[in-house]
């Protein structure tokens, strides 16, 4: 009788903690509300098989409990309740499965007059690529990815030439038109979803595969990578933009097409010592940084990696927060060098002088420890915390170590890290709980400071860099 009793209590939770429950699908904001239905047929049907089958359960455990001499009937076979309990199930199948195979057949024939975009998963961010003037994305494959080509454009496809290239996890989208999404991985297994779109699909390395949409409703949704692709699956986010036409068309003339980050410009290292003596004075004539001027390290750090900060600190992406008074003047000094050409003479200048480790300024920290801690970096930054361009991740040895302590303060803190169009600063910044606590920093540190020979001049320097610290 108790037993009973249990079941059917348990029966009466479950059903309410259903209907009462907050958590539900998230308010769709594309047309596939057929996704929608087809999970809650799926819900009603088999809530009504745990409902039946349970109730029965209770009603057998009561009316055939032990009571007298009663004794249990047994009979091997019923014809009729086995054809019954057959046509049920048959008809309890179909149900869920027929709405299924609709939207099936619906999500596997995208409309001609999609809206072509590609999404490139790898580990740990997401990028796009969509068709210029001819409407056409050229060929792309791994094979073909490198510092220069990270997007992995076929350079011999001419149809690739105008593709333009959206080097962001910021994905901007018309409201109210189709999109085919391609999808393409270039290391592991990833997956593209966006709850609130209701479609999700795996990129699957060595093919191809797609999904497509409309969206129906404007704002900023979420983009996960639903497979677990490695150490930092958890930071492999990005969004999508929905928002009018001539908005989408404004976002997209920012951006360069393949054709134009090939062109190779020849740098003025005359004119850009020139505009390095404003430099010079915090990080000092041989880029090496000053901490007395807050100055970090600049001789180790790829031209790449450099570029990008100098846009963050013109965007206000970095150096935009009130208690960060360093980076704050760091942004006036990004403007002296917003012409492309000084720019880039300014960098390569700094990329030929001699890479020049800073020696440690921290005595605490236990390097041997610390070497644990830093397993967590090495998929990004390296085994010799040497960086990883194609990754992002600039080099970590050599760089003075006040400053990397600054830094990861600074992410832990959300002082740095915290705005949208801050990609790897955002991952950075959930990378800092793995820290812990000021101790394990420390040893981080001390073991990081182990990792370049001091004061070398011949220092092994990525040709790349990223948005870590």
């Amino acid at each position: 009788m108790v037993i009973a009793l249990i079941i059917l209590g348990l029966v009466v939770v479950t059903v309410l903690f259903h209907l009462l429950s907050p958590w539900w699908l998230t308010p769709i904001a594309s047309n596939w509300q057929s996704i929608d239905t087809t999970i809650e047929i799926s819900f009603w049907v088999t809530g009504a098989v745990f409902i039946a089958v349970n109730l029965f359960l209770a009603w057998v455990v009561w009316r055939y409990r032990k009571h007298g001499n009663n004794k249990a009937h047994y009979e091997p076979e019923n014809k009729s309740l086995e054809s019954w309990l057959t046509i049920i199930t048959t008809i309890g199948v179909v149900a869920m499965l027929t709405p299924g195979l609709i939207a099936w057949g619906r999500i596997i024939n995208a409309p001609a007059d999609a809206l072509i975009v590609e999404a490139i998963g790898q580990q740990w961010q997401w990028t796009f690529r969509l068709p210029g003037k001819d409407n056409a994305l050229g060929g792309a494959d791994a094979r073909f990815v490198s510092p220069e080509n990270p997007f992995g454009i076929d350079p011999t496809d001419p149809a690739g030439r105008d593709d333009i290239l959206v080097n962001s996890q910021r994905l901007h989208l018309p409201v109210n038109q189709s999109v085919k999404l391609l999808l393409r991985s270039n290391d592991v297994l990833h997956n593209f979803a966006v709850p609130q779109f209701r479609v999700k699909m795996d990129l699957v390395p060595g093919t191809e595969t797609y999904q497509w949409f409309e969206p129906t409703r404007e704002g900023e949704f979420d983009i996960l990578c639903e497979e677990l692709c490695g150490l930092a699956h958890f930071t492999m986010r990005g969004t999508v933009v929905v928002e009018s036409a001539e908005k989408f068309q404004q976002w997209l003339q920012g951006y360069p097409t393949f054709a134009q980050t090939q062109v190779m410009h020849n740098a003025d290292l005359i004119a850009g010592k020139q505009l390095y003596s404003n430099c010079a004075v915090c990080h000092g004539a041989d880029g090496a940084g000053n901490q007395n001027f807050n100055a970090p390290n600049l001789s180790i750090l790829s031209a790449d990696y450099m570029a990008r900060q100098l846009r963050y600190y013109r965007d206000g992406i970095r150096g935009a927060h009130p208690r960060d008074t360093i980076g704050q003047q760091m942004v006036s000094m990004a403007y002296t060098v917003s012409d492309k050409a000084d720019e880039r003479n300014l960098l390569a200048y700094i990329q030929s002088l001699p890479p020049v480790a800073s020696p440690p300024s921290r005595n605490s920290g236990n390097a041997k420890a610390g070497g644990a801690v830093f397993e967590v970096c090495v998929a990004c930054h390296g085994v010799e915390a040497q960086g990883k361009g194609l990754l992002s991740a600039p080099r970590l040895a050599g760089q003075a170590d006040w400053y990397l302590y600054r830094q990861l303060k600074h992410y832990s803190m959300g002082w740095r890290g915290t705005h949208p169009e801050d990609q790897f600063g955002t991952q950075m910044r959930l990378m800092t709980r793995t820290i812990q606590n000021p101790e394990r920093l420390d040893d981080l540190l001390a073991y990081i400071a182990t990792l370049a020979p001091q004061g070398s001049a011949n220092l092994s320097v990525s040709s790349t860099g990223g948005d870590r610290p």
